[in-house]
């Protein structure tokens, strides 16, 4: 499909300046007088390039985080880190271990941000399996047959020619080979689980509706703009054939 992409998060890092205030009060006898002393901060100059190179690194680092839903870090260990790295000292944490650790950050903050996506999908998946027509396979996928088709089954290595819609569940639609008058030809085990799974209970000139979990679909990542992480799709998939291997 056209529009059915993966998109990855490219693992950044973050850094940051605090400033620390002062406070100091004087009582008297009779009255209470106090005296806050005003907020210092040492004014930052960028004597050259570097310097500002250096800031701006930060800035962008720390702008594409938070875009990704990360808020804050251990910013000492981010200046530590950046200066073993670049001092060819031996590092911490080794980098399988780094990996491993970025990707659990970014896993724990994108659940974070999309916890009203994550928590609509599975409202919506727990009511609609209640719903008249729709059956649910082992794997959680959900359909509706809308017509029965009278040909042949396809195979996850056979390659099927569809018409298909797909919607996200307030409605959008952000895929559709029937407004582009031209359906697709793709192979069964090139798309997401839900379509591999799906197609493969379709048989020639059948036409389907399914209801797929995010785990089924584009997982945590989501695709490009269109489709966010952790959501759930609806899909109108009509099998127009069997093309085999």
């Amino acid at each position: 499909m056209k529009k059915i992409i993966i998109t990855a998060l490219l693992p950044l890092c973050a850094f940051a300046v605090s400033a620390q205030t002062t406070k100091k009060t004087t009582p008297a006898k009779k009255t209470v007088a106090s005296n806050t002393a005003k907020k210092t901060t040492t004014p930052v100059i960028f004597k050259n390039n570097l310097d500002s190179a250096s800031y701006s690194f930060g800035t962008a680092m720390a702008g594409s985080l938070k875009s990704n839903g990360l808020t804050s870090l251990n910013y000492q260990l981010v200046l530590k880190g950046l200066q073993d790295a670049f001092d060819g000292k031996p590092l911490l944490i080794s980098n399988e271990l780094s990996q491993t650790t970025i990707n659990n950050a970014f896993k724990s903050a994108s659940q974070k941000k999309f916890a009203p996506v994550l928590a609509e999908g599975k409202a919506f998946l727990e009511n609609n399996k209640k719903q008249a027509g729709v059956q649910v396979t082992a794997s959680g996928l959900q359909y509706q047959v809308l017509t029965k088709g009278t040909g042949i089954a396809p195979k996850a290595t056979d390659t099927v020619t569809v018409h298909y819609k797909g919607t996200l569940l307030n409605g959008t639609e952000f895929d559709s080979s029937y407004k582009r008058n031209e359906p697709l030809s793709l192979p069964l085990n090139g798309v997401i689980a839900g379509w591999t799974e799906g197609v493969q209970l379709m048989q020639t000139g059948a036409k389907y509706k399914f209801f797929i979990p995010y785990n089924l679909a584009y997982g945590e990542r989501g695709a490009g703009q269109d489709i966010p992480p952790y959501s759930t799709l609806i899909f109108e998939i009509e099998l127009l054939k069997v093309n085999g291997k």
